[in-house]
């Protein structure tokens, strides 16, 4: 039993020691998650309430007394400068901004001449644009007879570097008098135009008061595709997607656009019929032009 009493001695010493320290027990570094990384959100087009988030970016709802010259430039071209149309586009005696609305004028001159004789305007937007709902309220001339091509539509801001048709063109609404109480949407691109017979084309949409009362024409543009649409945004008439496989040639629809609001007269499609001088002058009203984007 004494044999066993010094090593049980020094045990309880060392254990003792070891079980008490006046310094504090060491900490071990964690390691810490990184903070989330906010990911924007990819909206699909296809989505149905894609459009529900679309914010207005730009309108003009000519509510002064004259074309703002900030939005607006107007063409200043001798007839015979595009589709073999009559008209002399100038910048001055054919646009009026009066009680809420622009009014393009076509008029005849006085010398009941064909070639030359009849002034009108054609305004291109100076902002361009890049997707987005786009929206013309307008109301087209009263009907008299034949001979009118008012359009409101779209062109690629590139179409001074690369022309017509590989810019592209986005008809939201185009008219001709000779085919009364219709309206037609169309694309154009150097895969599809007018010039080799294939334009990409609603055909002719009926709409009875077109010439009566103010209609809203709309667009729907995405990466994905184009939709037209009359009145309301569910009201869609005509729908070009994008093609599967697509090259600048067949989908120029992804670079920024600008507007156009014209009022030709005869011309390769609005004198198809011939024209009928009596019908002028002839006025185009305009309520509003407005751009939303979805951000």
């Amino acid at each position: 039993m004494k044999k066993l009493a010094l090593p049980l001695l020094i045990f309880c010493i060392i254990f003792l020691g070891c079980g008490k320290s006046d310094s504090p027990a060491p900490e071990i570094a964690q390691e810490q998650e990184p903070d989330p990384i906010d990911t924007p959100e990819i909206k699909d087009p296809d989505d149905v309430d894609y459009w529900n988030d679309a914010e207005l970016v730009w309108s003009d709802e000519f509510d002064g007394t004259s074309v703002s010259s900030d939005n607006w430039i107007f063409e200043d071209r001798a007839s015979g400068w595009v589709n073999n149309e009559l008209q002399n586009y100038q910048p001055q005696g054919n646009t009026e901004v009066s009680d809420g609305t622009l009014k393009i004028t076509a008029k005849k001159n006085s010398d009941n001449s064909i070639e030359g004789a009849f002034t009108s305007a054609r305004m291109n937007s100076k902002q361009s644009f890049k997707y987005g709902r786009m929206e013309i309220r307008a109301k087209m001339p009263e009907h008299k007879g034949n001979g009118l091509w008012p359009a409101l539509w779209m062109l690629g801001s590139n179409i001074e570097t690369v022309g017509w048709p590989a810019c592209g063109e986005i008809d939201i609404m185009e008219y001709v008098s000779f085919k009364p109480n219709k309206t037609h949407f169309s694309i154009h691109s150097t895969a599809n135009n007018h010039t080799n017979n294939t334009e990409i084309t609603s055909g002719a949409v009926d709409l009875e008061t077109i010439e009566e009362e103010f209609h809203t024409f709309g667009l729907l543009w995405s990466a994905k595709y184009l939709k037209f649409y009359l009145d309301d945004i569910d009201n869609v008439q005509f729908v070009f997607r994008r093609p599967i496989t697509f090259t600048t040639d067949s989908w120029p629809f992804q670079n920024n656009f600008y507007f156009i609001m014209n009022v030709a007269v005869g011309g390769d499609w609005g004198g198809l019929e011939g024209v009928d001088t009596s019908i002028f002058p002839a006025t185009m009203e305009v309520d509003y032009v407005r751009v939303y984007q979805v951000k």
